[in-house]
């Protein structure tokens, strides 16, 4: 697994203010691999989605203890978060396009970090747009604002979006749980597709999609004083069919949750 690293987190514990949220989490998350993220609601699976981007910086009262490293430098404390942002994006569980053109949101990324000549951002757009499979959708009116698309199209714009800073890694936090059967399918297909290039960490509350899609699956548990922790992480079929933990075999088998 070393040689294939992307994250090692070691002693991760996080607060906000009093209130202790993750308790001394230890992960390692493999490049290229669809990582998935379950258990109950309230066991921290989002709030450690956020630290690998660090967007709980954006809440007052935060605090990190413990190291994460994205292929061997401290992220908490030794990288730009806007450099960090730019190679760990974010697609969040409602689609979330910004009030202007579709056009315009693919490129929103490129144009905070260089300034690019119009064929080249034409290039870049229409890129990131076939990697989300939507640009035969909407090739012909990419000057529409994005809030006329559906919530499915919306979703792979937020993916394209995302895309266009070409990324090492995508977080997505449930980003299926607002779109109806077939919009998820097209996502998970998407995301097949995606991690020959990217690695993908997904926070999911459906455990069937957590054993189609990822190769590695981490089960976190809640304790009495709603303080989150990881159960184990491993092999996806490992953890759905010979987990090492009985609190994991009982939670895939629906005894608790």
């Amino acid at each position: 697994m070393s040689n294939n690293k992307l994250f090692d987190v070691k002693n991760l514990s996080l607060w906000y203010g009093e209130h202790k949220a993750l308790n001394d989490i230890n992960m390692k998350i493999e490049s290229n691999k669809i990582t998935a993220f379950i258990g109950p609601s309230g066991c921290g699976k989002s709030t450690f989605l956020r630290v690998l981007n660090r967007m709980n910086d954006l809440i007052d009262g935060v605090k990190i203890e413990g190291n994460v490293a994205l292929q061997g430098r401290d992220i908490i404390n030794d990288v730009d978060i806007m450099d960090l942002r730019r190679e760990v994006g974010m697609v969040f569980q409602t689609p979330n396009p910004f009030p202007m053109s579709i056009y315009d949101n693919v490129a929103y990324g490129p144009r905070l970090f260089q300034k690019y000549k119009k064929a080249e951002m034409n290039a870049i757009v229409e890129k990131a747009l076939k990697q989300a499979s939507l640009w035969d959708e909407i090739k012909d009116r990419l000057d529409t604002n994005s809030m006329k698309l559906s919530g499915g199209q919306q979703q792979r714009l937020c993916l394209a979006r995302t895309l266009a800073t070409n990324p090492r890694v995508i977080l997505m936090d449930e980003p299926t749980s607002a779109l109806d059967p077939i919009a998820t399918s097209r996502i998970e297909e998407l995301m097949f597709e995606l991690k020959k290039d990217y690695s993908i960490v997904i926070v999911t509350h459906n455990m069937q999609q957590a054993s189609r899609i990822s190769d590695t699956t981490s089960f976190f548990l809640i304790d009495d004083k709603r303080c989150g922790y990881l159960v184990e992480t491993g092999a996806t079929k490992d953890i759905f069919f010979n987990p090492k933990d009985k609190r994991t075999e009982d939670y895939i088998s629906g005894k608790f949750g």
